[in-house]
């Protein structure tokens, strides 16, 4: 579970003092607020998983809350107890996402 805390910690302290134009810059198919935003929703979608619950959308707030959301959907994977196998999927959908911002 440190290994996904660490990588979580590791994304927030890149992005947590972006300013909105830094969000809004290129990032493949799409804003740097959009890449963090599907990161947010692809944990929330493991965190469901972990909780045995169906996946629900998250909604797509203005991009200087993506780390407060980032912070939120993290601590609901870790409060689920969630298996080794889903973690490593969590740590490396935050791995990658770091690697593209």
């Amino acid at each position: 579970m440190s290994e996904f805390a660490t990588s979580v910690e590791r994304l927030l302290t890149q992005v947590r003092h972006w300013e909105e134009r830094r969000w809004a810059a290129s990032a493949g198919a799409g804003s740097k607020g959009d890449l963090a935003h599907r990161l947010v929703q692809r944990l929330a979608d493991l965190g469901a998983e972990a909780e045995g619950r169906s996946a629900r959308a998250v909604p797509r707030l203005p991009d200087l809350v993506l780390p407060d959301q980032l912070r939120v959907v993290a601590d609901d994977i870790v409060t689920a107890g969630p298996s080794a196998d889903l973690l490593t999927r969590a740590t490396t959908a935050v791995d990658e996402t770091r690697q593209l911002l």
